[in-house]
């Protein structure tokens, strides 16, 4: 990914000023772009931004924000038409230096941490990746052209007849019958 304040996307926590923040600009090449869109299954990727800042955060901790804004084409999940998303969502991480401990293994039920944002700090903080993230997580799931519907799809071997969501439901025969003896008995 190319920048324009830093001829990498990865930055190295030593190299950091403690005092005043590290300024970033991400905005890949077309041949960048490709290659995301391709990682996250895209139709297309275009006009993505990532701009933001990284400054300490307290003593030992380092503290990223950010703005991602990109537009992105997926196909329905329905008829496979093009869905054109427009993300432009604020990106927020935290890098401490020491983590919180989380309960062991043997616990049933882990409490998400205060902070989702919350990553351990490492010698690098890697922008890039984090723009990948954030767009992974920022694409709907499942996308819908307008007005998309799902209909009922039956698929079946050629002169059989086809088993339908009725059919996969054995209790409702069961229930009919019951709700028709229960009828002849009130006659």
């Amino acid at each position: 990914m190319s920048s324009s304040a830093s001829p990498s996307t990865v930055f190295r926590v030593a190299d950091l000023r403690q005092n005043r923040p590290t300024s970033f600009d991400l905005r890949p090449n077309a041949q960048e772009l490709t290659a995301l869109a391709e990682a996250l299954e895209l139709t297309t990727l275009r006009k993505v931004v990532f701009t933001g800042e990284i400054r300490a955060h307290g003593k030992n901790d380092w503290e990223l924000v950010g703005k991602l804004g990109a537009t992105a084409v997926q196909p329905c999940v329905v008829t496979l038409d093009p869905v054109t998303t427009r993300i432009d969502e604020p990106v927020e991480r935290r890098f401490l230096a020491h983590m919180p401990d989380l309960p062991g293994d043997d616990e049933e039920e882990i409490e998400m941490p205060e902070d989702e944002n919350a990553e351990p700090l490492e010698s690098h903080i890697d922008v890039g990746a984090i723009l990948h993230e954030a767009l992974a997580l920022n694409l709907p799931q499942f996308p819908r052209a307008e007005g998309a519907e799902l209909k009922d799809a039956v698929f079946t071997e050629a002169g059989k007849k086809a088993m339908t969501d009725e059919d996969a439901r054995p209790f409702a025969g069961l229930a009919a019958l019951r709700d028709q003896l229960g009828s002849k008995e009130d006659e």
